[in-house]
């Protein structure tokens, strides 16, 4: 049985996917977080054999989490589960030790397959990703303005060009409309944009808004 501990800030999201692994014999949800401290907490409390674990929560969240989490002994491994289809956030949570990256598009067969891999001590990637990031450009894509953006920037910039006012955002993450004003005049600055029609314009043309 692959006891699995369950991460997303999202209610109805943790619901589905409880109601999807009834389906599978091998499968039990065994804890559920919905933030970064609260993974911790229960890693440390119990064993899992597998972290599915969504890419933006509130308060500590993506690379800089998965980094606490391999600093656990005996921490399980972690596929992450994502909106996100850029490979660039992918790579990001990869390379700071996630086993697997699948998206929220995926079919649930597809779910099942990657956990079953991961729990197992295997990897994986969303086929469509993989796809994508054999045949980019790596300096391309390095060299991109918003590839100097941290994650939570990343996130944040995305939620502000979909239309979202500062409000909703720091509603969203649970954080001050300050923080979220500050950390868009970071975002630009960063890229080097003036403006908000630059930075819409710059999201649109480089697919950062879905």
């Amino acid at each position: 049985m692959i006891r699995v501990l369950l991460a997303d800030d999202h209610a109805l999201m943790r619901e589905g996917l409880k109601q999807l692994f009834e389906y599978a014999e091998d499968i039990e949800v065994s804890g559920e977080a919905c933030n970064g401290e609260e993974v911790l907490s229960l890693l440390q409390k119990g064993k899992y054999d597998l972290l599915l674990l969504d890419v933006t929560m509130p308060g500590l969240h993506g690379a800089e989490l998965i980094a606490h989490i391999r600093q656990l002994p005996d921490s399980p491994p972690i596929l992450m589960l994502s909106m996100h289809c850029e490979t660039q956030i992918a790579k990001r949570k990869l390379k700071a030790g996630a086993a697997g990256y699948i998206t929220k598009d995926s079919a649930p067969s597809d779910l099942m397959d990657a956990m079953r891999r991961v729990a197992a001590g295997g990897r994986y990637l969303s086929p469509n990703l993989a796809e994508r990031m054999a045949f980019e450009t790596g300096d391309a894509i390095a060299n991109l303005p918003h590839a100097l953006l941290t994650d939570r920037e990343l996130h944040i910039l995305r939620l502000l060009v979909s239309g979202r006012k500062a409000g909703k955002v720091a509603e969203e993450l649970g954080i001050s409309i300050k923080t979220v004003s500050a950390h868009k005049a970071h975002i630009k600055n960063k890229m080097n944009i003036d403006n908000d029609a630059m930075l819409m314009r710059y999201a649109v043309e480089n697919g950062l808004i879905r």
